[in-house]
């Protein structure tokens, strides 16, 4: 193939990309973007790509230490400044704030790691909306406040020495109503089969936010495992559902958890969202028995 040559108008000689022939037609980048040629999404081994994620995390890592180290002497002295204009008596003087910026060294943030699972299912389809929740082997990193409900006095005394943030029964309920216990105080509940009828009163303040008791989500339990499964939820137990576009977002863990755990999480996540695969999914026709039809794909 031959090279296309051009005269400008300065009569200078410019070199042009090489004219297209028909054999090679295939192989010429598209410079267009439809629908029906969209841009091809980079693909990746999960395990390269957590990785590629950890090592990306040890390079903001380094970026915010070299302007902690950086920037230091500007924040002592406008540290300074401040509390010789406006500082009391009992504020450290000038020689204790420099002592302790000397000392105080940089504390790296723990990022965490999420997964987005686009999976070809549409929630507004009877069986297709997974919801549901798992304990993964090193956990998630995060720690959980819990409210529990229980008409069992004794029982919710146990709860709140077992780390529950609030424990009760009817008063909790007036409590939350009124907004003497404030919902953002806690982030999981937990409640017995019998509160269930009495928690009605709050659905419309605990729905919204995710907060109210289900028994996809193992928080409805008898008394006797209560207590057994307040230290999971504390402890950073899953939970996972569908959005409205089919996917399922899920932590996986902290990057200073290391790639290894990572992958171990990983593994026990994706095993779990085969476990509750749907026997009808997608968005396309349905074989015999309303099952999938043959071809068609889980995980997009």
């Amino acid at each position: 193939m031959s090279t296309i040559i051009r005269r400008s108008a300065q009569k200078q000689l410019v070199q042009c990309r090489p004219a297209p022939t028909a054999a090679a037609g295939n192989n010429f980048p598209r410079s267009y973007v439809t629908r029906a040629h969209p841009t091809p999404l980079p693909t990746a081994p999960i395990e390269d790509a957590l990785q590629r994620l950890l090592s990306e995390m040890d390079d903001r890592h380094l970026h915010r230490l070299q302007r902690w180290e950086n920037n230091k002497e500007k924040r002592v002295n406008q540290r300074v400044t401040y509390l010789t204009a406006r500082g009391r008596p009992s504020h450290p003087s000038e020689a204790d704030v420099r002592a302790e910026a000397a000392d105080k060294e940089y504390r790296r943030m723990d990022e965490s790691v999420e997964v987005a699972l686009q999976l070809n299912l549409d929630p507004r389809k009877p069986g297709q909306a997974l919801r549901g929740s798992l304990s993964l082997p090193h956990g998630n990193g995060k720690k959980f406040g819990v409210a529990v409900f229980t008409d069992n006095m004794d029982l919710a005394k146990e709860a709140l020495d077992n780390g529950a943030v609030v424990a009760g029964g009817a008063q909790l309920i007036e409590d939350i109503k009124n907004g003497s216990v404030s919902l953002t105080s806690f982030q999981r509940t937990l409640a017995t089969p019998e509160m269930m009828p009495q928690l009605s009163a709050i659905a419309r303040l605990l729905g919204p936010r995710g907060l109210m008791p289900n028994p996809k989500l193992n928080t409805i339990q008898p008394q006797d495992q209560l207590l057994a499964t307040l230290e999971q939820q504390q402890s950073g137990i899953s939970n996972y559902r569908t959005d409205k576009e089919g996917i399922v977002r899920i932590g996986i863990g902290r990057g200073s958890f290391g790639i290894d755990k990572l992958m171990d999480n990983m593994r026990e996540l994706m095993n779990e969202i085969q476990s509750v695969k749907p026997e009808s999914f997608g968005k396309g026709k349905k074989g015999k028995g309303g099952s999938a039809a043959k071809g068609t794909k889980y995980y997009f």
